[in-house]
């Protein structure tokens, strides 16, 4: 081996270690997490955990984990378990295709009896992709497979000053410490949270400070290539409001699409348009690729064929997502007197 490559495998293995004692002095307490150094935590556990946590922080994961656990706490349990139950449970979560996806998954391993313990065995079931195959097979199961995900690839990129992608992930599968990628991945996780952040990282009390390329450049921030954001279109919906003895009409949406077989109030399409005269309230939501304005409109034609009168003492029994709770919730407080326009917020 060349001076320089085995010059540049020491500087990988040193960061690798240095990280993993950072780890076992400073590990999140988590409840899909099994203390570092120790047997591995049920892989539904860790399977159902990522899933939960793409795109969505630990702070909000958390409790909502463990309701899931609590109410379903094997997968043959959830597998169980009716769409409209599990959907009902993620409302608030967003990002709703992942709940279906769930939902297919959780049967698909009750069927074969169990998860495979492979990235590649487990790239094979719905809704799971390549990180996520990955993190399951080193953290549930030991495998020395490389998981990547925003934070380990910004970890990696300012560790090497890289900004190349095929380069970060050569570089950071590079880094894998044999029988050890569980903890190794976890613990960069949580460097990547605590410490190695998108902006105003803590360079100083970072355990890799030493070996970071980034940080002696004294440009951090530079790696790794920030991706220029385009703006989104901007559009319109109509939602229809029908009450009737202290309940409203709702509906569950098209299986496909977004916010499938969430509860809803019946409404439009969501497309380019102007706010009608008569809302009564309006909702202002950002979703990944558009922003939207939910008019909730009173109608005195009768509901839908296909729907259900939920009281409004039991709404929060519904299952409505946020979109919709929100808006439930404006036309509630605007009777009060209070402004019936809700802040833009991510789906």
């Amino acid at each position: 081996m060349p001076a320089s490559a085995a010059k540049q495998l020491d500087h990988k293995q040193r960061a690798a270690e240095q990280l993993l004692d950072h780890y076992r002095s400073n590990a999140r307490v988590l409840p899909w997490r099994s203390p570092p150094g120790t047997a591995p935590p049920d892989p539904y556990r860790v399977w159902l955990s990522e899933v939960m946590l793409q795109q969505t922080t630990v702070k909000a994961v958390t409790p909502r984990f463990e309701r899931f656990i609590t109410r379903w706490p094997t997968i043959e349990a959830l597998a169980a378990a009716s769409d409209e139950e599990i959907l009902g449970e993620w409302a608030g979560l967003g990002y709703y295709a992942r709940a279906r996806n769930l939902i297919a998954c959780a049967r698909d391993v009750a069927k074969r009896g169990g998860f495979p313990d492979t990235a590649d065995g487990l790239r094979e079931l719905p809704g799971i992709g390549t990180y996520t195959a990955a993190a399951v097979a080193a953290i549930a199961f030991g495998r020395d497979s490389c998981a990547i995900d925003t934070n380990i690839e910004r970890i990696v990129a300012r560790l090497n000053a890289l900004k190349d992608k095929a380069a970060i992930r050569a570089a950071a599968e590079a880094m894998v410490p044999a029988g050890r990628a569980g903890d190794f991945a976890q613990g960069m996780m949580d460097l990547g949270s605590a410490i190695c952040r998108p902006k105003a990282p803590e360079c100083r009390s970072c355990p890799l400070q030493d070996e970071c390329a980034s940080f002696a450049l004294g440009r951090p921030e530079d790696f790794p290539e920030r991706k220029t954001r385009q703006a989104r279109p901007h559009r319109h919906g109509l939602a229809y409001w029908h009450e009737r003895d202290d309940a409203i009409f709702l509906v569950r949406r098209p299986e496909k699409g977004l916010l499938g077989g969430m509860a809803a109030l019946p409404g439009s399409e969501w497309r380019h348009g102007q706010a009608p005269d008569d809302a009564i309230a309006t909702i202002r939501h950002g979703f990944t690729h558009f922003t939207l304005d939910l008019h909730i409109v009173e109608s005195g034609a009768a509901p839908p064929n296909r729907g259900w009168w939920q009281p409004l003492a039991g709404i929060d029994e519904a299952g409505l997502p946020s979109l919709y709770k929100t808006a439930v919730e404006r036309v509630l407080s605007g009777r009060a007197g209070k402004s019936p326009v809700q802040s833009p917020r991510n789906a």
